[in-house]
């Protein structure tokens, strides 16, 4: 999962992004003004958003309110200090989709995300699926007819990039920014190995990974008779 921190507080956002990543596994971009945020939803794809509403540059319900007017239908929690009833049915109605106040606690904040991001994508229940592909989020597996996936680390960071979006082309800069998370010294030919790696790895498997040119990749899952067909021999 990669979310956008917007909080001015530094110090805070650090201790956030370094908590999240090493318990959950969650990836934290840091914006630390409003309009920074806004401009980084703009051009940018995010699981989900931790807004502060105390914000220089552009507060954060004006934030909140622009993504909404041009249909960003990102899940949203709204951190404040200002825990009134006012102030939580206001935050709510203006598109938030969950609220919490200042002091919290992180394993509160960790569970209403992922809350948050798997009733955004339609799911009840933690699991991902995409053909005979399962991606059971508690265990943190890949599965194929109840059969563990082997995957190295990065491969395991690329698929679940790709399965979040199942169906969707996914960049390979967005790939990029979930599996190495902003390092400057990796570059896009890494996700095409990747990739082919993990194609090797389905071939045949009723699902598959497909280049969309100018777009990215996107998983999908392959329809019986076109299995059949491929397995066929050439004449």
């Amino acid at each position: 999962m990669r979310i956008l921190l917007v909080e001015d507080e530094q110090d805070l956002a650090h201790w956030l992004a370094r908590s999240l990543a090493q318990q959950s596994g969650i990836l934290v971009d840091w914006a630390g003004d409003g309009r920074m945020a806004d401009l980084r939803l703009q051009q940018e794809d995010f699981d989900a958003v931790v807004l502060d509403l105390g914000l220089p540059g552009m507060d954060g319900r004006t934030v909140l309110e622009r993504m909404r007017g041009r249909d960003d239908r990102t899940p949203v929690i709204v951190l404040t200090a200002r825990d009134s009833l006012t102030e939580r049915v206001g935050t709510l109605k203006n598109g938030a989709d969950d609220f919490l106040a200042k002091p919290f606690l992180l394993d509160e904040l960790e569970a209403r995300l992922q809350a948050l991001v798997r009733r955004s994508r339609g799911r009840a229940h933690p699991r991902l699926s995409c053909g005979p592909l399962l991606f059971d989020v508690a265990a943190q597996r890949f599965s194929m007819a109840g059969e563990t996936l082997p995957l190295t680390p990065r491969e395991h960071a690329v698929l679940l990039a790709l399965i979040q979006r199942s169906g969707e082309p996914v960049g390979k800069q967005s790939i990029l920014d979930r599996v190495f998370n902003g390092d400057r010294d990796v570059n896009l030919q890494v996700i095409e190995v990747l990739v082919f790696r993990l194609r090797k790895k389905l071939v045949g498997r009723g699902v598959q990974i497909v280049t969309l040119r100018g777009m990215g990749y996107c998983l999908e899952e392959v329809h019986s008779r076109l299995m059949a067909s491929a397995a066929m021999p050439q004449a």
